[in-house]
């Protein structure tokens, strides 16, 4: 049952982590009904580890084009040289990241489990689906994520924070502030990916510094991290690459609907009783 879990969740992971609809807050409902062998501290790390490795091969991987860009421009930022595009990409890319490092950390060492409530999870998945689609009633710009402003970046990272609270989601919050700001969806999308890389790279640091000394490299250990790694990489890959070709055509409607459908669902039946609310 192990490994069936592990598949599950990396599976649940690798799927919703770059769509608009919160992984962090499937996560928390896998969690409250898988087997509660997968809940055990030490497993429960692995396996955040190898998702999160997982999902950032596939969003490096696919957006590498970008990345050697934001590469270079950290090189020419580092050398005072702030004049060339891949400068602006890498110092855009850098202030969007900061406030959720920030708030992230504080929350981490504080309280990390504060809005892990499928009750809390439920609400957020319904109301910010209402608010992507608001947003997404918004008329398409032409700005590409070279043309965004410092203020505009900025006002990525903020909404960004928001996603801390399960069922708000991390890239349908970025998604939906972008286009609040006008931008089309194809760049939103593409500016929240990029944004991942350095969200994911940051969980996933910071999951594995509440590991380590924890856990000895079994042959469990290896077992469940490569699982986790191979499975979230594919569905993680494979969700970036259809997304991608979604949003250049069509609308946020579906995750709206998705969102809405599952968290009234959801709320239904914690306040109907059927599902206890402190779980």
């Amino acid at each position: 049952m192990l490994f069936l879990n592990v598949i599950i969740l990396s599976v649940v992971q690798g799927l919703t982590e770059f769509l608009p609809v919160s992984s962090s807050g499937h996560l928390v409902l896998f969690h409250a009904f898988l087997d509660e062998e997968i809940a055990l501290d030490h497993v429960s790390k692995i396996v955040d580890i190898a998702v999160h490795v997982g999902t950032l091969f596939a969003v490096m991987l696919y957006f590498w084009k970008d990345l050697w860009a934001v590469t270079r421009g950290g090189v020419h930022l580092l050398s005072l040289n702030t004049k060339t595009v891949e400068a602006k990409k890498a110092a855009l890319l850098i202030i969007a990241s900061v406030p959720v490092i920030i708030a992230g950390f504080v929350l981490f060492q504080f309280h990390p489990t504060l809005f892990d409530a499928l009750l809390v999870m439920a609400w957020m998945m319904l109301i910010f689906g209402v608010v992507l689609y608001i947003a997404d009633r918004r008329p398409e710009g032409r700005e590409v994520v070279e043309g965004f402003t410092i203020k505009q970046a900025f006002l990525y990272g903020m909404a960004q924070c928001l996603a801390l609270v399960p069922g708000v989601s991390r890239s349908g919050i970025t998604m939906t502030a972008g286009r609040f700001l006008g931008h089309s969806r194809t760049e939103a999308a593409r500016f929240s990916l990029l944004m991942g890389m350095v969200a994911i790279a940051g969980a996933g640091t910071l999951a594995g510094a509440s590991l380590w000394g924890g856990a000895a490299l079994t042959h469990e250990f290896l077992s469940v991290l490569a699982v986790g790694v191979g499975c979230s990489f594919i569905m993680a890959y494979g969700a970036i690459f259809l997304m991608m070709r979604w949003v250049e055509r069509a609308s946020f409607t579906p995750f709206v609907i998705y969102r809405v459908v599952l968290g009234v669902v959801l709320l239904g039946l914690l306040y109907g009783g059927i599902i206890p609310q402190d779980m």
